[in-house]
């Protein structure tokens, strides 16, 4: 039994064109009922307010009662059963929490209560040199091992976290006991990250893992372009730990994957692998980090994740393999659940999997033809794909397949890049950080 997003998957889809299935356990966990409405009358504004709200229910009601940590996912997670908590999906999770509060789903108080029961959780839990592994025990803050000799740091999925925690760092600044208390744990965690150990004693990239039992086996430079470019501009940020910026010129856009340059259904792709990769590339480092106007010497980032997404629609317009179900109407490839395993769709890697997530959260740079989808997933897939938390992972109406699973990973950007196309919300959180803005300086952003 291989383990859903393994690192030998992610190992292949950066180096080879996305061909690695993972097997993923379809056991259901227990769930609180939910009654199947659909309001074919529903107006865009209702339903794209109904669509945020029920989907951070995934991250409210299904939390982890112990921790308040994000589950991995709505079924059990491999063999591990139920305990099995996300780092990088929970720093999600914590932005949703955030969309919530604003938009009196919640109160502040309920807000800043759950944020601070996660903060002192992974205050104790296990960290390797201040990073966290990509899953906790919920109950225990013990690692649960990713692989077999993943079983320690994993600094993207810390990145993930840490782009949550100070986000809300930024958002509760209340003179008050238990907004006082977010802050100075999400400091001291945040202060004691060593970003300059994952250099590898000083070598010019970072290294994705490091365990206390495995040292460096994993083996894996952080390169590139990919949904890591978030993990970079942290290191850079560092006030303690902090990493030089030859480490992100020399190693991050050093690869054989990160220029791209070329044109794929009329559009110009600047960075990355051919027709983009996956489109949860465009998602996870821009939960928090603004790509409205950021420039580097490398891209104007606004442009790639514009393309990316407008490339995938287009892809999926034309329908090459003449999957059923696609259309205007029906795009969007990630990485997801799929009808035999868990795969990193993308359009050199299409199978007929169509993840709602890939869509829906490319709200900010395709509105319309992200709205048309939720429409079509709502109205005309509905009674199989709506439930308790909002959309089910992925479909595919070729196979006549539909999850019945949820994933955090996917939930999260959906509420979060929604609201930033809305309101520009964690965006604007996030970039008020000082240390953010001093880095991205330091990278030679503008």
């Amino acid at each position: 039994m291989s383990f859903i997003r393994t690192q030998l998957l992610l190992q292949l889809i950066f180096i080879s064109p996305f061909v690695v299935i993972a097997q993923v356990k379809t056991t259901k966990s227990e769930s609180t009922s939910y009654t199947l409405r659909i309001d074919k009358n529903i107006s865009d504004s209702a339903l794209v307010d109904l669509v945020q709200k029920q989907t951070f229910r995934y991250f409210w009601d299904f939390a982890h009662p112990v921790s308040g940590m994000a589950r991995e996912r709505s079924n059990a997670t491999a063999e591990y059963g139920n305990e099995v908590v996300t780092t990088g999906g929970s720093g999600f999770g914590i932005m949703a929490i955030i969309v919530a509060a604003e938009r009196g789903w919640i109160t502040r108080e309920q807000a800043a209560a759950r944020v601070n029961k996660i903060v002192k959780f992974l205050w104790k839990a296990d960290s390797y040199h201040g990073m966290f592994p990509h899953w906790l025990n919920g109950e225990t803050g013990k690692t649960i091992r990713f692989s077999r000799k993943d079983d320690g740091a994993d600094i993207v999925e810390s990145s993930f976290l840490f782009q949550g925690l100070l986000t809300a760092r930024q958002y509760f600044n209340k003179n008050n006991t238990v907004e006082a208390a977010i802050r100075d744990r999400i400091n001291w965690m945040w202060n004691e990250a060593e970003w300059d150990f994952f250099t590898r004693e000083n070598r010019e990239v970072m290294y994705w893992h490091w365990s206390p039992n495995n040292g460096w086996a994993m083996d894996f430079e952080l390169r590139g372009y990919n949904e890591a470019l978030i993990t970079y501009v942290l290191a850079a940020s560092s006030k303690k730990y902090p990493v030089k910026a030859s480490v992100y010129h020399k190693g991050w856009a050093m690869s054989n994957f990160f220029k791209n340059g070329k044109q794929f259904y009329n559009t110009t792709l600047p960075l990355g692998f051919d027709y983009g990769g996956p489109l949860f590339f465009a998602h996870y480092s821009f939960m928090g980090l603004d790509p409205r106007g950021l420039k580097d010497a490398y891209a104007d980032y606004w442009q790639q994740n514009t393309a990316h997404a407008k490339i995938h629609y287009q892809y999926c317009v034309d329908n090459p393999k003449a999957f059923k179900g696609y259309g205007k109407n029906s795009w969007g490839l990630s990485a997801c659940d799929t009808y035999n395993g868990y795969n990193a769709h993308s359009p050199t890697n299409d199978h007929g999997t169509i993840a709602p997530t890939a869509a829906l959260s490319s709200f900010p740079y395709t509105p319309g033809e992200s709205m048309a989808a939720m429409r079509y997933f709502y109205i005309n897939l509905g009674h199989k794909l709506w439930g308790e938390y909002g959309f089910k992972d992925a479909f595919n109406e070729s196979k006549n397949w539909y999850a019945d699973s949820y994933l955090a990973i996917d939930q999260g950007p959906i509420v979060v890049m929604i609201e930033n196309y809305r309101t520009g919300l964690l965006w604007n959180l996030f970039m008020s950080c000082p240390e953010v803005q001093e880095g991205l300086t330091k990278l030679g952003f503008k």
